[in-house]
C-alpha cells in the first residue's frame, strides 16, 4: 500500500525558512518521480517542485527539492518565505517523469504552512 506522510509544516515569519519532509512507504522510491504541490484557500492545487529518480528536478519558484532513497524520504527546503506561500503542501508520487504538466497517482494528506508575522 503506497503511503506518503508529510511533516515539518507550521507557522513561520516572512523571510523565514522551513523544511518539509515526506516519508514514503509501500513502494520503491527510486521507481517514482516525487513532487510537492500546494493549495491555498480558494485556489487550485499547483505544482511546486518535482524530482525524478535520477535526481533531475523540475522546480517552479524559490524552493529546493531533494530525495534520499535510502531513507525513503523527499524534502522541500523553503527559504525566503512570503505570506503568499501560505497553503497546504502535499507530497505526491507518480511513475511519470517530472514536467510542467506533471500530475500524481498518489498523494499524502498534506501539511499546513502559514507565513505570517
Amino acid at each position: 500500500q503506497v503511503q506518503l506522510v508529510e511533516s515539518g509544516g507550521g507557522l513561520v515569519q516572512p523571510g523565514g525558512s522551513l523544511t518539509l519532509s515526506c516519508a514514503a512507504s509501500g513502494f520503491i522510491l527510486d521507481d517514482y518521480a516525487i513532487g510537492w504541490f500546494r493549495q491555498a484557500p480558494g485556489k487550485q492545487r499547483e505544482g511546486v517542485s518535482c524530482i525524478n529518480s535520477g535526481d533531475s528536478t523540475f522546480v517552479k519558484g524559490r524552493f529546493t527539492i531533494s530525495r534520499d532513497n535510502a531513507k525513503n524520504a523527499v524534502y522541500l527546503q523553503m527559504n525566503s518565505l512570503k505570506p503568499e506561500d501560505t497553503a497546504v503542501y502535499y507530497c505526491a508520487a507518480s511513475t511519470d517523469r517530472c514536467s510542467s504538466t506533471w500530475w500524481a497517482d498518489y498523494w499524502g494528506q498534506g501539511t499546513q504552512v502559514t507565513v505570517s508575522s
